[in-house]
């Protein structure tokens, strides 16, 4: 595949990347500076994705609020000061948010409060539609109109929606980010988030779907970011998070667990483009979902996953369809944390095309290489240089001589956007756990 052009203007400030080699030659391990062609350090707000730095590098590359003026740079401390910098997310003028210190997306209201005045009581929407007496069929009515009114409320106060030309950074050593809340960006191009501690995303009002696989399932809205239609982003060094409320508190009703949380970060609905770097996602079910369906956008959902470190995670790390994905130097801690217990880390299906090379896994005493990838017979995994406990493993021949539905060993695409690719993933385990995550840039 020809390689994607990367024109940059002549009149712009040109900028270089410090090799990983160099940064950590210098006992500073691989953390990204960006500096100009003077040598000058340019502010953590004002950087843009490094040249050939994933798919997020493609075309005019990625550059968020870089070219903001001062009239457009703003810091933010309460929900109320986030929601009016971002509007109706419509307006793409250049700018930047520095996120200062953690905001409550819920600005002090709790799901009592969401609830008071529609009539929803959980009570009464277990004794509506319990599936003993109500059967297997989609709520309706009284109480699942008032839990949609309900999670409307919710709603308004959590979701962000993200504009074109936008740099959301956490502000360093403030203990950054956005706690309950849902960064929405759908049908808009050019954006960056940064250094941020994303936790807790909850719904107030999951809903009952009997219909949902053989026992049914509790479902929830609001992933802490979620990209809808969206090219061009690029996410970096941002913790993901349940904390403080885990999974393993949450109480079951119908047979089910009352799952209040959503995804992580999810890539759907044609978005296309994008860069996921040294974050890190911990203590979570469904981590990162690519493609909605298996009838999303072909020719979109491009995406590089380099540097990330994935502990206490259940599965979907990601689940990939359709797209043409890269995972390198990832590392995957596969032991339960928190009551986090894996079910798979890679699961390649609807013909999606990855590429996973130079990663490390962290394998418990009487784990399976087997149980690290997952597929529906139709997706492809390739790659080279993957390492199991310090070991060099082919972990696709590991599943396929486990499973009936066999991952496909050859894809149709060869990645070229790869920089600060290692081809040796032994130093992963240690150096990525200094150099990734939010609080760590300056």
């Amino acid at each position: 595949m020809a390689s994607p052009s990367h024109r940059r203007s002549l009149g712009r400030r040109r900028t270089a990347l410090v090799s990983a080699a160099a940064v950590a030659a210098a006992g500073l391990g691989a953390i990204p500076f960006v500096m100009n062609a003077n040598a000058t350090p340019v502010e953590l707000a004002r950087q843009s994705l490094p040249a050939k730095d994933g798919w997020a590098a493609s075309g005019s590359g990625t550059t968020g609020g870089s070219k903001a003026d001062s009239a457009h740079v703003y810091t933010v401390s309460t929900r109320a000061q986030l929601a009016k910098v971002l509007g109706k997310g419509t307006d793409s003028t250049p700018k930047i948010i520095k996120v200062k210190g953690t905001i409550d997306a819920n600005g002090g209201s709790s799901c009592a409060d969401y609830a008071a005045g529609t009539g929803y009581s959980l009570a009464a929407y277990l004794k509506a539609y319990d599936p003993k007496t109500y059967g297997k069929k989609m709520p309706s009515g009284t109480q699942e109109n008032a839990r949609e009114a309900a999670e409307a409320k919710q709603k308004k106060n959590i979701v962000f929606k993200v504009p074109a030309n936008t740099t959301i950074v956490g502000v360093p050593g403030t203990n950054a980010g956005i706690k309950g809340g849902s960064l929405q960006v759908q049908d808009v191009k050019n954006v960056i988030i940064r250094n941020l501690t994303f936790s807790a995303t909850e719904d107030c009002f999951p809903q009952w779907d009997p219909t949902d696989g053989s026992s049914g399932e509790w479902n929830s809205n609001y992933d802490s970011v979620t990209l809808r239609g969206a090219t061009n982003v690029w996410a970096d060094h941002n913790t993901f998070t349940d904390a403080p409320n885990f999974d393993k508190s949450l109480k079951t009703y119908f047979g089910r667990k009352y799952q209040i949380h959503d995804g992580a970060l999810d890539i759907t609905n044609g978005s296309d483009l994008v860069t996921v770097e040294r974050n890190v996602f911990t203590c979570h079910d469904k981590t990162m979902l690519i493609g909605s369906s298996d009838s999303d956008t072909k020719g979109k959902l491009r995406v590089t996953i380099h540097h990330n470190v994935w502990n206490g995670v259940v599965q979907r790390a990601p689940l990939a369809r359709i797209g043409q994905i890269h995972l390198y130097n990832n590392l995957y801690d596969t032991g339960t944390l928190n009551g986090y217990q894996p079910k798979y880390s890679i699961d390649s299906r609807a013909k999606a095309q990855v590429v996973a090379e130079h990663n490390a896994w962290k394998l418990p005493s009487g784990a399976k290489v087997a149980k690290l990838l997952s597929g529906d017979g139709t997706g492809s995994i390739a790659g080279t240089g993957n390492l199991v406990n310090g070991k060099t493993t082919d972990i696709v021949a590991a599943y396929n001589s486990a499973s009936s539905k066999k991952i496909k060993t050859t894809v149709n695409w060869k990645p070229t956007l790869t920089a600060g690719l290692q081809t040796s993933a032994k130093s992963l385990p240690t150096e990525l756990l200094k150099t990734t995550g939010a609080g760590v840039l300056h």
